[in-house]
């Protein structure tokens, strides 16, 4: 059985026995705040707990890093979204050791991707319509440093109001230890627009 179907068969009984009572809640957050953080699997239920979330709490927003790479990326979209029709007042934008994201290589994910048969002619079209694919599917170096870019982004996006506080974290993926970026490393932050 394909796990999709094996979820779809627990979903039935999930459903059924009303396991979801438990889990209502309003689609506004509780708590006024939006966590961007990384899809890692050690994540998904070790930063909840880690910072005590519980349903309904905050408004979650991951993918691969935790990072947002434009100004007019979805977690940015989703982020403007969360603050003017959510209330969302906080961002906290948490990174973590040990990413997977850290040191990819854009150039090795092409080779992956060719080899599962997708064209030199498709990434070359893409390429043409001026977005670098290897460009866009290479990692960061340092998530320090990927945490205070997108920190930095949220704080001088011209649509953040200045009263939305946005910070960076960095999350020990064993033990659940969340570090303030400030106190892991000295990097200027600035909150001109």
């Amino acid at each position: 059985m394909r796990t999709m179907d094996a979820f779809l068969e627990y979903n039935k009984e999930f459903v059924s026995n009303r396991q979801y009572e438990k889990y209502r809640t309003s689609k506004y957050p509780d708590r006024n705040i939006a966590v961007v953080s990384c899809m890692d699997t050690r994540l998904t239920e070790l930063l909840p707990a880690a910072l005590g979330i519980k349903n309904g709490d905050v408004k979650l927003i991951k993918n691969a890093g935790g990072v947002i790479m434009s100004p007019f990326d979805s977690v940015m979209r989703s982020l403007l979204i969360a603050i003017y029709e959510l209330g969302v007042n906080e961002v906290m934008i948490v990174g973590h050791y040990d990413c997977g994201v850290q040191h990819m290589d854009g150039e090795l994910m092409l080779h992956h991707m060719k080899q599962r048969g997708i064209s030199e002619q498709d990434i070359a079209f893409i390429d043409y319509c001026g977005f670098n694919v290897q460009e866009w599917l290479t990692g960061f170096s340092c998530v320090q440093e990927s945490v205070q870019k997108s920190v930095e982004l949220v704080r001088t996006h011209p649509l953040i109001p200045n009263d939305v506080v946005v910070e960076g974290f960095l999350m020990d993926p064993a033990t659940g230890r969340i570090d303030r970026l400030e106190e892991v490393c000295v990097i200027p932050v600035t909150k001109e627009k």
